[in-house]
Parts: structure tokens; sequence; C-alpha cells
């Protein structure tokens, strides 16, 4: 049982991508089923784990700590597993791994998930809690019609008991009314805001002098305000991921908000007026558990029949219903039809990208990128340099990422191959991008980048290269990437030719093939990493060898 001693509102953080937990939990239930969940068992799992093509952690320092980080936040949380008194898979576990649709099982388990439970109990210092938080987040963005980003960390945060929530509203709309009259910077305006909302939620104990955190030394008031901000924007940024995760909202990347999809409307309809607000089983832990592990509840509107019938003859008038078919069977008819329109929707902006239709917005979306302005900015740099790939040249260009129903980027898929995956017949070139930078960046990007070079040679039996994008590119990238070019590693498939591009630079090829007079073939993207190998074994050293790419770069079609 977890104690919470919080003023604002607890949700699970980690891991940050919802779908990312999936494969974790088959690995844990493969080899740990049935065995107790202690340090051993613990120590153990990371060890299994760190094999695992997908992470891109450590784990080292504390292995049992992060494998309780990495399974009792949201895996036991939401009820995929039991890990008292031994490790278990509950029938929503099951389900998540092998359900078509895992953004269904999501929402179930998201819409149990409450505060008080067995697991997640309030200290006395703690705020009044008394909420189901992703259910009444849900809400909030279906009464407001579009909620920020900022809305959802200022407003939404303080919802730790539901019926509070039409004060929330209200304090909602009066900012949108204050924001609207203010003028200036609007970062001003909203930090003084938050910092006046801050001092009222801890007004008891700032009025202790209990401003003192464990992160730091530092007791300002000043740092603890700073802590608490931080602390909402990272709860707010969790809940914009896991509401995503369920299909029924919409994110808007620039404007930083979320709406539900129109289509889904009356999903979430259903799902508000059916769904009881109030906590359950609260001192009860055998039955909340039993409740929590059940992959059938709650109901949703798509366990109705004739509503299920309803909703694929609005969406596609043109399927036939068979008057036998079972529920399951139209369900799995709806994600069929589903997964059609989605890859229609794909197809479609890979041939306006390629007829450069989307130049200027992926150009446009590249500068907002850098700028900071968009939210989930390393998706959006994945995504727009599966897009950017695509309209440079020929090629089947694949992104290992999860689109939503439309088409859209939905989230980053687990780490186990390349970001994208070009083929051009005869060779092909994964691609790494990254917002990492510093040491970061080659921590984290270094190994795997190889690592998944090496796979996709092993799995293609083609030659390979590599194309690795990031705003900058760190020091220790490009020796390390250097080095790979001139050395014989077994474990990668031999040498490595990974050439990493500032996205500036990138961005030049793209506006290079954009304004030529013809269109580009693939052999002139494997003259330019050909070259890349020419200029390894001439260069006396990593910076001439970088300098002399990055010129080829900044003319490849010459």
């Amino acid at each position: 049982m977890g104690t919470i001693d919080s003023q604002i509102l607890f949700l699970t953080t980690s891991p940050r991508t919802p779908e990312k937990m999936i494969p974790e939990i088959r690995l844990l239930i493969e080899n740990f089923a049935g065995k107790k969940w202690n340090p051993n068992s613990q120590r153990a799992f990371m060890e299994v784990l760190r094999d695992e093509d997908y992470f891109n952690g450590k784990g080292k320092n504390d292995p049992s700590f992060s494998a309780r980080d990495r399974i009792n936040r949201a895996p036991k949380s939401l009820g995929f597993v039991f890990l008292d008194p031994t490790i278990q898979q509950t029938s929503a576990g099951e389900k998540l791994l092998t359900s078509r649709r895992p953004d269904e099982v999501f929402l179930r388990q998201m819409l149990k998930f409450q505060v008080p439970s067995p697991y997640h109990r309030p200290t006395p210092r703690a705020a009044c809690f008394c909420v189901k938080p992703y259910l009444e987040m849900l809400r909030l963005v279906r009464t407001m019609g579009t909620l920020k980003f900022d809305e959802l960390q200022i407003f939404g945060m303080q919802l730790t008991d539901y019926h509070d929530f039409d004060s929330i509203v209200r304090k909602i709309e009066q900012y949108r009314v204050a924001k609207a009259q203010h003028v200036g910077s609007y970062r001003k305006f909203k930090s003084e805001y938050l910092n006046n909302e801050l001092r009222r939620i801890f007004s008891n104990r700032i009025s202790r002098g209990e401003t003192k955190t464990r992160e730091s030394r530092d007791s300002s008031l000043r740092k603890f305000l700073k802590t608490q901000s931080s602390n909402m924007r990272d709860y707010a940024d969790a809940c914009f991921r896991y509401l995503r995760a369920t299909g029924l909202v919409n994110v808007s990347h620039m404007g930083k908000s979320l709406s539900i999809v129109p289509e889904r409307m009356a999903d979430v309809d259903y799902i508000l007026e059916n769904v009881s607000r109030d906590p359950v089983y609260i001192n009860d832990k055998a039955a909340y558990k039993a409740y929590l592990g059940d992959a059938t509840l709650p109901h949703l509107l798509t366990d109705n029949r004739s509503m299920l019938e309803e909703k694929i003859l609005d969406e596609f008038p043109s399927v036939a219903i068979a008057a036998d078919a079972t529920v399951d069977e139209l369900k799995d008819l709806l994600a069929n039809l589903l997964e059609k329109r989605k890859q229609e929707n794909i197809i479609e902006q890979v041939v306006e990208i390629k007829d450069y239709r989307k130049y200027e917005e992926i150009q446009s979306t590249f500068d907002q990128i850098a700028s900071d302005n968009l939210y989930d900015a390393p998706l959006m740099l994945e995504w727009n340099t599966w897009r950017a790939m695509t309209m440079l040249d020929g090629g089947d260009i694949k992104a290992n990422l999860n689109f939503d129903d439309f088409g859209q980027p939905l989230s980053t898929a687990a780490g186990n191959k390349s970001d994208i995956v070009c083929d051009y017949g005869d060779y092909m070139v994964c691609v790494e991008v990254t917002m990492a930078s510093g040491q970061r960046q080659f921590e984290m990007e270094g190994e795997p980048v190889t690592r998944h070079l090496g796979k996709l040679k092993k799995e293609s039996g083609k030659p390979c290269y590599c194309l690795f994008v990031a705003p900058t590119i760190n020091d220790a990238c490009v020796s390390f990437f250097y080095t790979l070019h001139k050395t014989n590693l077994a474990m990668y498939g031999g040498k490595s030719t990974i050439i990493p591009l500032p996205l500036s630079i990138f961005r030049k090829m793209v506006e290079d093939s954009y304004k030529a007079t013809y269109t580009p073939n693939p052999s002139q993207i494997r003259r330019f990493f050909e070259a890349s190998n020419e200029y390894a074994l001439s260069s006396e050293d990593e910076s001439l060898w970088y300098e002399a790419i990055k010129y080829k770069a900044l003319h490849w079609l010459e």
C-alpha cells in the first residue's frame, strides 16, 4: 500500500508513454509469474530487461528501485498485474497483451483508477481525495470543449475531490477572461497566476514554514513554488499522454490542448453518464483487486450491441452488418474498419508528401520544433522527419510510431528498432532522431543507434546505413560514430556507417530536394553515405570527417 502526502491530484507518471509498459508486462509475466516480488526478483527482472532491444534505460545504481518504478506504478496501479502474494497477470493484463484495440483496455483500467483506494491512501496532511482522476479529466475536457495544457496544469491538478468540479470549471473560465484581458508577456502572466494558486493550495504548509523539499536543501519560498509547479507540470503531462492513449481525445500539438475526437463524442457521453464518480471498495482490498483486474469493467458504449451497431453504421454507413454477428465479432469488424481507414489516411498523406504538397507545412513544423512551440516535441520530430524522408527521395519509408485512427501521430513506439526505416530496394537506411542534447544524447542514443543498425543489417541482408538527426549534435556522438566507420565489430554486423547531422543541415537537404528541377533518386542518397565512408578513411580525426560530411550534406545533389 502506498501513501499520498500531496495537495494536488495524484496520477501515475511511469512510464510516461503508456504503450511502453506492454512489452515490460509481458517480460515480467513470462519470466517471473508465481514468484515473490521482492528485491531479489526485482533485480533479476532488471537483468532480463537490460537484454531486451526495446530497453534504453540503465537501472544500474539501484536495480530493485528501477524495477519497482516500472512495475509498481502504472502496471500495478491500473490493474494489469498483481504483485501480492505473488506476481500474477490479471485478466485486464492478459487483454492488454492480446487485444487488437489496446486503447479500449487502457480506457477501462484508467476509468477505475481512484484515490483513495486500498493501493493509495492519503495521509492526514494530504488534500481531501475523493476522485477517479482520469474520469474527471475526461469530463473536464468534454465540459470545456478544448482544454489547454496550462489550464490542466494550473486547475485540473487541483481537482482532488470530484465534488469541486464546478468550482474548477469556474476557475478556468475566470482564467480565460483574465488571459484575454492581459496585455504583455503571457509567460509572465501564467507564472504569476500559477504562483498565486500555489500559495493558496499550500497556504497551511507555507504558514508553518514547511517549504523544504526532499530534492533540495534550499527551503526558500521561491524554490518551493518552483518545485510544486514542476510537479504539477509532470502530472499534467502524464495525464495528457494517458488520456491520448484511450483514443478518445485529440491532441493539438501547436495549441498544446486536448479535445474530444468528434467521432468518439457518443462514447465519452456514455462514460460520463454511466460510470460512477465515487471511489469503491476503499477498505476492501480483495474486492478492489477483483474489480480492478476485471477486463470487462466498466461497461462501455461498445459493449452494448445496438449502440455498437449504430456506431459502425454512423462512421461506415456502407458496411453491411450480419444479423447473427456477436458483440465480439462486431468489435473485430469495427477494429478492421478503423485500421483500414487509418492506412488509407496514411497512404493519402504519403501521396501528398511525395508530390511536395506538404513541403511548407513540414518546414513550418521543424520551425515550431526548434522554437519549442509544440507539445511532445520528440514525437513531432520523429513524425515530421518521417514525412521529410518520404519527400526527400524514392523508397518505401516506414515510421516506427503509433498512429491514431485517422493517421495522425499518437505516440512513439517501443524502442526495439529504428525510428524510421527506408527501403530503397538494393540497400536500406535507418533514421534515428532525438531531442536530447549534451552528454545525455550520447548516453541515451549512442549504443542503441548502433544496435538498431546492426539488427537491420541482419534482418534485411542488404547494405545498410544510418542517419542520426538532432537539433544539436554532441561531440561524443561524433567521435563514437566516426570510430564505428573504421571498426569491424561482429555484434554490429561489421563497420557501421552512421552520419550525425544537425537538424538545420538535414532541413537544407530537404530544401535542396524541393528546389531541384528533377526528383532525386535513391542512388544520390547512397552516394552521400558512401562519401562518409571515404571521408572516414582519409580524415586524420573525427572533426575533419564531421566537417567534410556536413559540407557534403549541404551539396548532396551536386
